[in-house]
């Protein structure tokens, strides 16, 4: 089971948080000051961190510096400040997502399920599928004939979908996962990027399929000799 440690001055909020995500089945811990979390970090192993920004003694900003010091666990970080250049600092410092006050619950559960699942796939930094050998740390997919230096998100998508294969993942959560929460973009730069790794990486050279799940998402599946 996931823990979670939540950081909020504020008692009824903490209730809440921890209230909603046991519901889900995550443990959860809480927090009332930047302080009291580090120490709490010190004794626990804690899996992702939930803080508010304004808080006495120590504030969320110089809590997530803290963290980032010892641990890469998911960060995600709330408060009444909606404003761009906030949710840019605490990007820069290192958060992961950032949810604005006052939130909806199934949006503060989508936006947790979708950093444990991005933190999942990170914790994985090579996969062997069909012919390809996708290497997360240079970021190169390697053939038997040759290696190929995709563009990032283009990178990133084929690395997911080729984590499980023979799984359907949903378009929201391969938007989720790749663009983020907030992509407002269009909804047809998924199925481009699909395109791109399709056009790569033709099955009968490369021993996989990435499959369009009408109504779901997509799927790689890997492509047997006899099958090709």
């Amino acid at each position: 089971m996931s823990k979670i440690l939540v950081v909020d001055d504020d008692k009824n909020i903490n209730k809440l948080i921890q209230s909603l995500l046991e519901n889900e089945n995550y443990e959860v811990i809480v927090s009332f000051d930047g302080k009291d979390a580090l120490e709490k970090l010190d004794n626990e192993k804690v899996d992702m961190l939930i803080t508010d920004v304004m808080m006495p003694n120590m504030d969320g900003w110089e809590l997530c510096r803290e963290v980032r010091l010892f641990s890469n666990m998911p960060i995600l970080m709330l408060t009444v400040l909606g404003e761009t250049t906030q949710k840019v600092k605490g990007f820069v410092i290192g958060a992961d997502d950032y949810l604005t006050k006052p939130f909806e619950p199934i949006e503060l559960i989508a936006r947790v399920k979708a950093l444990f699942r991005r933190a999942n796939i990170n914790d994985s930094m090579s996969i062997t599928v069909g012919n390809l050998v996708i290497d997360k740390n240079s970021y190169i997919v390697k053939t038997n004939s040759e290696n190929f230096t995709l563009p990032p998100k283009e990178f990133e998508l084929l690395f997911v979908l080729a984590s499980t294969p023979g799984k359907t993942f949903s378009r929201d959560s391969l938007i989720e996962d790749i663009w983020g929460y907030d992509f407002d973009g269009n909804e047809r730069t998924l199925d481009v990027h699909i395109g791109r790794i399709r056009d790569r990486f033709p099955q009968e050279q490369f021993g996989i399929k990435i499959t369009t799940i009408r109504g779901l998402g997509y799927r790689l599946e890997e492509i047997s000799e006899k099958t090709k």
